[in-house]
């Protein structure tokens, strides 16, 4: 299918592509991943696409003692070369490993993912397990987003349309963190039908604590579950309190049904899912 008309502009600061976003009816375009498909399905028809490849600094990875700094338009290629982040975000790399194929990784970006906001995509689950920051730009200047808040739906976000996200920031990850990652889809590189991202800490008692559950693919935008984080809380992450999660994930959920896969099958897929999580926990 052919794409719609439109104009393009590649501005070389983040001052010139806000002022052309600020024009209205213009979207922004990092890798082209989401963006392209969705304009050949007319379901977006903008008049000017606003090319970022030529701003500076959009495309690092910083990582200090407190966050990993990942700029908006880092490649899914590039989390999974980078040597640093094995170590500094285990979960992160793991679940990147998992987007759509390698033709996809190599162009894809991390700030793209973001803003469509596909409730089945992997980094914005990432980010919301995390407790991950947002950092935008537009008009009226610089906010910061906390991931939790940022998605308001399926492919919704509070962004405006004068705004760009810049970076996301992942909090420090310590060493004796356990995590695991599993989601399943019909075909390797399709969207997930359902997904789960899941990590605690351990106290001095060998109870897990600081336990954060994600969940994607079941739900009409990426979010934690607490019930399932307090069912794991305070306990010996054995196969009981493993269970006892993934029964609690199961009751919390309450995933769409489509040709995909039923709500049901949804529901009992994200209890299995957060079993192998947990139970493999590295």
């Amino acid at each position: 299918m052919k794409l719609p008309r439109f104009e393009y502009a590649a501005p070389a600061t983040l001052a010139e592509a806000i002022a052309l976003l600020a024009q209205g009816n213009a979207k922004a375009l990092a890798g082209g991943q989401s963006l392209i498909p969705t304009m050949a399905f007319r379901l977006a028809a903008p008049a000017l696409l606003v090319d970022l490849r030529r701003i500076q600094g959009l495309g690092e990875i910083k990582i200090t003692a407190k966050a990993i700094h990942i700029g908006s338009r880092v490649r899914w290629r590039d989390i999974e070369r980078d040597a640093r982040l094995k170590s500094a975000h285990p979960l992160l790399v793991a679940a990147i490993a998992q987007v759509a194929h390698y033709q996809i990784r190599n162009r894809g970006t991390v700030g793209g993912s973001l803003a469509h906001a596909d409730p089945a995509a992997e980094m914005p689950g990432i980010a919301v397990t995390c407790d991950a920051e947002i950092l935008v730009a537009g008009s009226s200047g610089e906010r910061i987003i906390p991931a939790g808040e940022f998605f308001t739906g399926p492919l919704s976000t509070l962004l405006a349309e004068d705004e760009l996200i810049t970076e996301v920031r992942l909090p420090a990850w310590p060493a004796n963190r356990r995590w695991g990652f599993e989601e399943l889809a019909r075909r390797r590189g399709d969207f997930a039908i359902a997904g789960v991202a899941a990590f605690y800490d351990v106290d001095g008692e060998g109870k897990a604590s600081n336990a954060h559950i994600g969940v994607i693919g079941a739900c009409t935008r990426p979010h934690r579950i607490a019930q399932a984080e307090a069912a794991l809380n305070g306990r010996a992450a054995n196969a009981a309190a493993i269970q006892g999660a993934a029964r609690a994930a199961e009751k919390a959920v309450e995933p769409p049904g489509d040709l995909h896969a039923s709500s049901a099958y949804r529901r009992s897929l994200v209890g299995t899912l957060l079993e192998r999580a947990l139970g493999g926990a590295r």
